[in-house]
């Protein structure tokens, strides 16, 4: 495609506000972000226990349990933005109120970048089609890092053409100082997803003539090295070096491989937070009608701009959020949250659409009658998927709660050890630390963990018709509530420790894995 094409003429930048006039963007904006945290607070917060990852990120700055194993493929950015509240309080309600404040901010910030780059019906628009989905309503208030990436690339990329555009060929300061902060933040969540931003933004700064300003790859690149540079440090650190620490990513999330995961992310749209592997069926096929209109409503959203010559403002978003999402089709599982910042991105180009065809079709009033069912379709399914979601942490909650129950009344305290299926959630609901012989969490060896049955309590959990191993025959047996999806669920418990090492501390193990 040529420059001249994706360069704004005169016009553009002539009149930088694109809303109409007497129009205040920041009341629109507010008040959506508002009502999306308002939403969380109503539909998501209450009584949601904690996930499986939560766990591990909260655990990592939470005085309340000794950290759990971090592996390599984790960033601590989401931990960071925890840490201050997880030093005040360990109630989870509380936790979950401070990110729902926060998401909420988020979405404001995010969309108030583009104020003049897109008319303000677009940007209130987009922002309704994003933070109405169930996925974003779900992890608005968790302790999980894909909604904040959303956010980091909306915002990165709104500063990059802010700043590509100024009128007099240099780059506006503060966009490019936006443009950093964006990238930084966004690897400092995931730094693979910044990669797939950086590269995209870069490449376009390349090809466009009118684009080749030092000064934004200046940004681009000290962006992405800022916020990479925990992680990296890390991984000499504690990983063997930043190439091992890439190599185990890849292993404990499968890797690039020829399965095309288009089928699994439909699958896991009714609902369901990680599905792998996702060989199960998919028995509402309305719940994903929304994501299959993705592609040809953004095509639409081309058009409209291509016709009104704004093709490089949607265009842009629009192959950024591919490019995040086109390594996560290639995966043999998916969770739903992955593509949450392709969401974020497609909104755009998806809002003018549907404003494009309710201004364009006639009979007008009709349009806009027949657009207004169709989304309220769609958002009544997104409901009925987020209370499903919604119920089914509640139950995992409250199972988790019983097993804690249950084994305190054997007389299981801290500090103790925890390994098995589902020791993450319920040690660190118990002040335990959670530790796992083999596998992608693998932390410990089988010496150390029966060296560390003479010290102190270990809780072996076994479930879903899985043998006991060898080493924990002979413990005490202790049969548990059901969780979701575990049946026969049961405890075997080591014996009473003896011995001068008896009730030793266990904070050190724990503080090793802290940041």
């Amino acid at each position: 495609m040529r420059s001249a094409r994706l360069t704004p003429g005169p016009r553009a930048t002539a009149a930088p506000e694109h809303h109409a006039p007497g129009a205040k963007p920041l009341p629109w904006l507010a008040g959506l972000a508002a009502v999306h945290t308002l939403a969380q607070l109503v539909l998501v917060i209450p009584g949601l226990g904690l996930g499986w990852d939560e766990t591990v990120y909260l655990s990592q700055v939470s005085p309340q349990a000794p950290a759990a194993f971090f592996s390599a493929p984790r960033a601590r950015g989401i931990t960071f933005l925890v840490a201050p509240v997880a030093a005040l309080t360990t109630s989870t309600a509380l936790l979950r109120v401070h990110l729902a404040l926060a998401s909420g901010g988020g979405l404001l910030l995010s969309l108030w970048v583009w104020r003049r780059l897109l008319p303000l019906p677009v940007l209130v628009s987009a922002g309704v089609v994003f933070s109405g989905l169930w996925i974003t309503l779900l992890y608005g208030p968790q302790v999980m890092p894909n909604l904040w990436v959303a956010y980091g690339a909306l915002l990165a990329t709104g500063c990059f053409l802010r700043a590509v555009r100024a009128s007099d060929g240099r780059a506006d300061r503060r966009a490019l100082f936006g443009l950093a902060a964006g990238v930084a933040f966004t690897a400092l969540m995931r730094p693979g997803d910044a990669m797939a931003l950086m590269v995209t933004l870069a490449a376009a700064a390349l090809c466009v003539r009118s684009w080749r300003r030092p000064a934004v790859l200046l940004a681009l690149v000290a962006g992405a090295a800022l916020g990479s540079a925990e992680w990296i440090v890390e991984a000499y650190l504690r990983y063997g070096g930043l190439v091992a620490r890439v190599h185990r990513a890849g292993e404990i999330q499968g890797g690039i491989t020829a399965h095309l995961a288009v089928g699994d992310q439909l699958r896991a749209l009714e609902g369901r937070t990680l599905c792998r592997p996702c060989d199960v069926p998919w028995r509402h096929p309305v719940t994903g009608f929304w994501w299959l209109a993705a592609l040809p409503l953004t095509a639409g959203g081309l058009l409209v701009a291509a016709r009104t010559r704004r093709l490089a403002v949607f265009l842009l978003p629009a192959l950024v959020g591919l490019a995040i999402a086109v390594p996560y089709q290639f995966i043999d599982y998916a969770a739903p949250r992955f593509l949450l910042p392709t969401y974020a991105l497609l909104s755009l180009p998806v809002a003018l659409c549907l404003l494009g065809v309710a201004t364009a079709a006639r009979p007008r009033a009709l349009a806009a009658a027949a657009l207004a069912l169709a989304l309220s379709a769609h958002f009544a399914v997104q409901y009925v998927v987020l209370h499903g979601a919604v119920s089914r942490g509640h139950a995992i909650r409250e199972g988790v709660d019983g097993v804690a129950a249950q084994l305190r009344r054997q007389g299981v305290r801290a500090p103790c050890l925890v390994t098995g299926a589902e020791a993450v959630r319920v040690a660190f609901r118990m002040g335990c630390a959670s530790r796992q012989i083999g596998g992608h969490d693998g932390s410990i060896t089988l010496p150390e963990l029966l060296a560390a049955a003479e010290r102190r309590p270990v809780v072996l959990l076994v479930g879903g018709g899985r043998a006991v191993p060898a080493y924990a025959r002979d413990w005490r047996v202790q049969p548990l509530p059901r969780l979701p999806g575990l049946a026969g669920y049961r405890a075997y418990l080591s014996p009473p420790p003896v011995g001068p090492g008896a009730g030793r501390d266990d904070a050190a193990e724990g503080r090793r894995d802290r940041p």
